[in-house]
């Protein structure tokens, strides 16, 4: 045990306790530790660090105040994740509590449309290390590099390869932006503390010409490995990562080209704690949104017969959840599968055609003629439900939106390409050319929409939705592999939490301000499922798993550095236990 009076002299006065004198300027270098103008005036005199800010001390809710003003202030959307950026490498707390009670307005400048331009633009704005930059010449060594990266305790990696940037393609090392934001949102919206998070960019050079000739690449500047070469790689990350940090270390592949993708994920899904946000992410949170458009339309899933513009792993992700959701509804796989049809680049998907077949869109294939007219198709197959994800902006155009209205009275249309320049109609196309009748949901966010007098306010379908809520359970139950099942889960989840009041509004999706709650309750059903399905490492189970999740999850409310000072009175004799004397140490 330590007396009050003692440890508050061994801070003060022993600098050989905790050395803070020497460590001062470093409290308000460290973004987990620095409060900024928040410290209070006994924390700046034992930390040493009086005199190092201005006099005047802020509270949490002024500083947001005051960041908020230069936010609506900056000139462009770049401006605005440049400004955040700067806060996140300033001071964590501040940052997280701002994005989370800011969810509308800032998510989409910290992931899509804005991260988008963000990671063109990487090479610019880039500013200090957030992350690991594993390259292909790094083969042999990723556990070394690993090594590297100063937190104990990582729970989270997110980890891309830069070649399929959203809508935007091969954009290499400057794809960093992308597990960067992804992370962001595992702490914003799914409480996952941000030590815990680890961004990964794999450089394995780039295909892309403008940028191998751009001055401001800060990538390898070669073509991309492929092969054994790049195999290898991955595989030596994916046990360098589990042998540093364990075998739950939950490991989320993003933004992987369609070649990779799949292959990688059914590589490693039932042996490693691993998803593909591209596939399973995108395919829950449109699972969820279509099954929230069932209380609109009347219409059992079964019932519906399902057009995807894009035969990609994100459609042919989405597709197979929605043969999984009719087979639930009754329906045998065959019969499933005949309500589903694709559509892409080299036309039509049927099991005879001149491009021939590759990759899982295969299974989705028809015994059909050949046809490369996406208008024509439409008119033949006369689907219900018209999904996009060929990051082809405006590929539904007036004629096809009024077809799809012709025989439907209430067409649902999913425009899910990111970013918002890649979307196959805007939310005002949708509601316009289908009199007002059409279910629409975008992956980038749209305006409200004023049509005939009723305001429309079209759902996003975001992955915020779903992986951080995932992310959150997987890591709690600290789970040995993730199956579909967990994101079936999650996306009844979702869509149970839309109301009547959501729907009315053209809503597919909770409000965003939500999505906190949102994420909170599918952690618990993952949790629920990991330990039906024996993926769960933890054990027992929590008698109570919501306030089990509840006490894992971060809290961005500024900690006191001085909790004694306030707990416990200074009378010669008091007594402090040694583990509060630890926490104290460990938080500075």
């Amino acid at each position: 045990m330590v007396r009050s009076s003692s440890l508050l002299r061994a801070v003060s006065k022993d600098q050989t306790i905790l050395g803070l004198r020497n460590r001062g300027i470093d409290i308000l270098r460290n973004p987990r530790t620095n409060k900024g103008m928040a410290f209070t005036l006994p924390e700046r005199q034992v930390l040493g660090i009086h005199g190092l800010l201005p006099p005047t001390v802020l509270t949490q809710e002024e500083q947001m105040y005051r960041t908020m003003q230069s936010f609506t202030r900056q000139p462009t959307d770049l401006d605005r994740y440049v400004l955040l950026a700067g806060l996140q490498d300033r001071n964590e707390k501040l940052f997280y509590r701002l994005l989370s009670e800011n969810v509308e307005s800032m998510m989409p400048i910290v992931y899509t449309p804005t991260v988008g331009l963000a990671c063109q633009k990487f090479g610019l704005i880039y500013r200090r290390p957030r992350g690991l930059f594993l390259t292909i010449h790094d083969r042999g060594h990723i556990f070394e590099l690993l090594s590297n990266w100063p937190e104990e305790a990582v729970k989270a990696i997110v980890v891309t390869d830069g070649e399929r940037i959203l809508g935007l393609g091969d954009l290499g090392a400057f794809g960093m932006g992308i597990p960067i934001g992804k992370l962001a949102l595992y702490t914003a919206l799914g409480g996952v503390k941000p030590h815990q998070c680890l961004p990964i960019v794999l450089d394995v050079g780039t295909d892309n010409d403008d940028l191998l000739s751009n001055k401001m690449y800060i990538g390898l500047r070669q073509k991309r490995e492929r092969g054994p070469a790049y195999d290898e790689l991955v595989e030596e990350l994916m046990q360098a990562a589990t042998e540093r940090w364990g075998r739950n270390v939950l490991i989320q592949f993003e933004d992987f080209a369609n070649a990779n993708a799949q292959r990688l994920l059914d590589k490693y899904q039932m042996h490693y704690n691993t998803f593909n946000d591209d596939i399973q992410g995108t395919a829950g949170v449109a699972l969820a949104g279509l099954l929230a458009s069932l209380r609109i339309s009347g219409i059992r899933m079964r019932d519906h017969k399902v057009f995807f513009m894009g035969a990609g792993s994100a459609a042919c992700g989405i597709a197979s959840f929605l043969a999984l959701q009719m087979v639930i509804e009754g329906m045998t796989e065959a019969e499933a599968l005949d309500r589903i049809w694709m559509f892409d680049a080299d036309g039509l998907v049927v099991n005879e055609r001149p491009a021939g077949m590759s990759g899982t869109k295969a299974r989705f294939a028809k015994n059909h003629k050949h046809m490369s007219d996406f208008e024509e198709v439409i008119g033949e197959i006369k689907p219900s439900i018209l999904i996009g994800a060929c990051a082809t902006g405006g590929v539904f155009t007036k004629n096809i939106l009024n077809k799809m209205a012709s025989w439907n009275e209430r067409p649902v249309i999913f425009a899910l390409s990111n970013p918002t320049s890649k979307a196959e109609c805007t939310a005002e196309e949708a509601y316009v050319h289908t009199d007002g009748r059409g279910i629409f949901a975008s992956g980038s966010p749209f305006d409200p929409v004023v049509y005939k007098g009723k305001t429309y306010r079209p759902g996003q379908g975001n992955n915020s939705y779903i992986f951080p809520g995932v992310g959150l359970g997987a890591i709690v139950a600290q789970m040995k592999h993730i199956s579909d099942k967990v994101f079936l889960r999650a996306a009844t989840t979702c869509a149970e939490m839309v109301t009547e009041a959501d729907l009315e509004q053209g809503r597919l999706y909770p409000p965003l301000s939500n999505i906190r709650a949102v994420s909170l309750r599918i952690a618990v059903e993952t949790i629920n499922e990991a330990f039906e399905d024996g993926s769960a490492s933890i054990d027992p189970k929590p008698q109570d798993v919501e306030e089990f999740v509840k006490s894992k999850m971060y809290d961005y409310k500024y900690d006191s550095f001085l909790p004694i000072m306030y707990d416990w009175p200074e009378e010669a004799g008091h007594e402090i236990s040694d583990e509060k004397f630890m926490h104290f140490k460990e938080m500075i």
